[in-house]
């Protein structure tokens, strides 16, 4: 007999995955928590019925998340995840050297000790002697943070429940006041298929917190759409151009991102510049550059 999850991306579309076994499902104080293995995908992390990361295609979206703002920012020594209990993008992060300490804060505990037991592939930072793990609401965490840190990452579920405050202006308005001088935020920021209107208002809350705010994408088979997008703020300069190459400790690690990766990540199709408003891309896309 086969064995399948179903997610519904949006009112009429949905997506079935078989499954091989149930690795753990349990609920949490916060959310339903399961973990497949599947045929297609490999192991899969489900919270609340929805794809949270897969075997599959995870590196796709945790080095996009987190290698673009990282190599971005010349120097990075402190860097603070919220969200993020899986530990894919805790991996990616202390894949830096320069990195001194990585505070990685989860509102979830449950996630994070099921994470460490049954998805090794993503958790394997946690051990690393420069990780921070706090189980705490990432917004309080946050609310008592000035100047500290040089890169701030948003790794959260979707914009429901626990996760609905990290998507407000206040929040961003908080992680502005967090970073250190010539710091960079970024975050997860949904479809731009599948939920056009929620990214264009995310956009337009990050670019009202932060003199510079660009939108990128990159394409997550998993997630609704199959098309994932990421802003980036920064205090200036442009977060398009990568200020450092990956070196030596980096070959044969990354199997997504690269410098030409990150510069065509910011290039975007006139219907997603208009959908989203973003008139700074519009300007670029008109004058040719970036393409």
């Amino acid at each position: 007999m086969e064995v399948w999850f179903t997610e519904e991306w949006l009112p009429g579309l949905r997506i079935s995955c078989q499954i091989n076994s149930v690795v753990t499902r349990k609920k949490t104080k916060y959310q339903e928590l399961c973990i497949f293995d599947t045929v297609e995908f490999g192991r899969m992390l489900v919270l609340d019925n929805v794809i949270q990361t897969t075997e599959k295609d995870e590196y796709i979206y945790h080095e996009s998340l987190v290698h673009v703002p990282m190599f971005f920012h010349p120097h990075p020594e402190k860097v603070l995840i919220i969200g993020g209990g899986d530990g894919g993008s805790l991996r990616e992060v202390l894949r830096h050297k320069s990195v001194k300490e990585a505070f990685m804060v989860d509102i979830d505990g449950e996630v994070i000790a099921a994470a460490k037991e049954h998805l090794p592939t993503w958790s394997s930072g946690f051990s690393d002697p420069r990780a921070r793990l706090v189980v705490e609401d990432g917004r309080e965490f946050l609310a008592r943070s000035r100047s500290e840190y040089d890169v701030i990452l948003v790794d959260s579920t979707d914009p429901v429940g626990p996760a609905e405050v990290l998507f407000q202006v206040d929040f961003y308005s908080l992680a502005s006041r967090a970073l250190k001088p010539g710091g960079c935020f970024a975050a997860q920021t949904e479809s731009p298929i599948a939920t056009p209107e929620l990214v264009k208002n995310v956009y337009h809350r990050i670019a009202s917190c932060f003199p510079v705010a660009k939108l990128y994408t990159a394409p997550v088979p998993s997630y609704p759409g199959g098309w994932w997008s990421f802003t980036i703020a920064t205090f200036g300069g442009d977060p398009a151009e990568p200020t450092r190459k990956p070196d030596a400790d980096f070959e044969g690690v990354l199997k997504y991102y690269s410098p030409e990766i990150h510069r065509r990540a910011f290039v975007l199709p006139p219907k997603i510049i208009k959908d989203l408003g973003l008139e700074y891309a519009s300007r670029q896309y008109s004058s040719g550059k970036g393409m």
